[in-house]
């Protein structure tokens, strides 16, 4: 016999104590108990939850200036997004995931720094709008738990081959130019083993969708009442984007249509999609780049390594180059990075070559300078400038920007089957919300 409660069985004997409570001599109304509308593996989300999350994606609407849905399609696609949301952190949790509250801290610190507030200040400016800085940190704690999961399951196994770059660059040359898309993208999808009739039935809604869009419905309101894509409840927008970045057969639907233009039903592997072409322009590749020789000291943060521990080990390493041992001699024996056989050795790096943090702190340095610790999702760097030059570049930053296109376009392909897979695999119970 199993002694030990459920998830369920805890959460029901709580509301039952709190029933008594708030069942006061005299009292004649009883305040609604919360309830579970879902129930995702081994954890479940409550109304409460559920009304929390509704109500910041109608306050996120409103500024977007988008037609709200009617409150019953709107809670329906807020409750899938939380469904998918705890499959992916209990996944990564599962799998060995860890994030050091350091981490938490030092994020919630750059956002209130982006909004010129401390985190005091942010503070006050969430209670105001009905929300929690504990909440924040929940939320920045999860993110920070699908993106290193989605790093390690999906990013690190995208291969790019120099055939692949062949076939991009021989194709941008037939073309002339490159052409970047500004698009809404609205996704029905199909999950693996669907059947004949549960395909054609995700078909039919679908096609739903865009005929109520050629009477003249609102493309954002319709993404966030029905799509599955991430961006639904951001009106389904894609921003600016290369071609090169974008799955080659929504390219071949965008590539004919007038802005303002909707493209017939398109059919892949995730399901079905509409898209919306917003706008479209031409695309010049730089000639000339300032190019950057650097090296850096990798110490990577996983469960045994915090980053505290990786700073405290980096600033040490720091004092040392200072005072005078050789960069690439505390490299060779601490570095974490295929570059330590190197002496820590990136060699020339373009424009966009590193991740967005790597590179705004090596712009930072003069030549010569060490920099403090840097925080990347790959863990914590100390990065020394040697020299700086102006090169032509043509051909190398060509197929340096080819090689990133089809990388970015091939992960965001994987990461929606990924996000599919782990959604079908997990066990979901959906209960009446009211």
């Amino acid at each position: 016999m199993n002694l030990r409660k459920t998830p369920e069985q805890h959460l029901a004997s709580l509301l039952a104590a709190l029933s008594l409570l708030m069942a006061a001599p005299g009292q004649a109304a009883i305040t609604p108990l919360d309830h579970i509308v879902a129930v995702v593996n081994e954890e479940v989300i409550t109304r409460q939850e559920l009304a929390r999350r509704y109500d910041e994606v109608v306050q996120n609407l409103t500024r977007q200036k988008t037609p709200l849905p009617s409150r019953a399609v709107l809670e329906k696609q807020v409750l899938d997004r939380m469904v998918t949301e705890y499959a992916l952190q209990q996944h990564a949790k599962n799998t060995g995931v860890r994030v050091d509250p350091v981490q938490i801290e030092r994020t919630l610190q750059r956002i209130a720094a982006q909004n010129k507030l401390d985190v005091d200040g942010l503070k006050a400016v969430l209670e105001k709008e009905g929300q929690s800085i504990d909440k924040m940190r929940e939320n920045i704690r999860n993110e920070i738990l699908i993106g290193r999961a989605r790093e390690r399951d999906v990013d690190n196994k995208i291969v790019v081959s120099d055939a692949e770059i062949d076939g991009f660059l021989q194709t941008q040359s037939q073309i002339g130019t490159d052409t970047e898309y500004d698009f809404a993208h609205i996704l029905i999808t199909v999950a693996e083993n669907a059947s004949p009739e549960q395909i054609q039935a995700r078909r039919a809604r679908a096609q739903d969708i865009l005929d109520e869009l050629a009477r003249g419905a609102d493309f954002a309101q319709l993404s966030a009442s029905f799509s599955d894509a991430p961006n639904a409840l951001q009106g389904g927008r894609s921003g600016w984007r290369p071609s090169g970045q974008i799955p080659s057969i929504f390219v071949e639907v965008l590539k004919p249509l007038q802005p303002g233009a909707v493209a017939p039903l398109l059919k892949s592997s995730n399901g079905f999609h509409i898209l919306k072409l917003l706008d479209k322009r031409g695309l010049d590749v730089a000639l000339n780049v300032t190019q950057t020789h650097t090296r850096h000291i990798l110490i990577k943060t996983n469960e045994l390594t915090s980053e505290s521990d990786a700073r405290n080990r980096l600033l040490q390493l720091r004092e040392r180059i200072i005072n005078g041992t050789p960069f690439e001699n505390l490299a060779r024996l601490h570095s974490e990075d295929a570059s330590a056989s190197r002496g820590g050795d990136l060699g020339w790096i373009n424009p966009g070559d590193t991740v967005p943090d790597f590179e705004k702190a090596m712009n930072a340095l003069q030549a010569g300078e060490i920099s403090e610790p840097v925080r990347t999702p790959f863990g914590l760097h100390l990065i020394q400038v040697l020299e700086r030059r102006s090169q032509d570049v043509t051909q190398e930053r060509q197929r340096l920007l080819a090689r990133q296109a089809i990388r970015e376009r091939k992960a965001e392909e994987a990461f929606q089957d990924w996000v599919r897979q782990i959604r079908d695999s997990a066990y979901v119970e959906l209960r009446p919300i009211d």
